[in-house]
């Protein structure tokens, strides 16, 4: 993602900056997936794995970015305090 995009965007919910989403964020936030125990927002289940994310700097909203492309929708992020073992920092 490039980096200028990257450090203007915020959370459309808190305003919070947005960061990438690390490795062990990312597998935890997978194993979710695939044991469909990931919901967003909205109450739908994450149908597939994510391949990149953000977070916002308070570690409690994920954003996939699909094709290099932000979802910032709040119906559409995912809550990290659903996910079992998620890193906190």
């Amino acid at each position: 993602m490039d980096r200028k995009l990257l450090d203007i965007l915020v959370c459309p919910a808190s305003r919070q900056p947005l960061a990438l989403l690390d490795a062990a964020g990312l597998d935890a936030l997978n194993a979710a997936i695939t044991a469909g125990s990931a919901q967003r927002e909205d109450g739908a289940a994450q149908a597939g794995p994510v391949r990149e994310a953000l977070i916002t700097h308070d570690r409690k909203r994920i954003y996939r970015v699909d094709d290099g492309i932000p979802v910032l929708l709040v119906e559409e992020a995912i809550g990290t305090a659903q996910i079992p073992d998620f890193p906190k920092a």
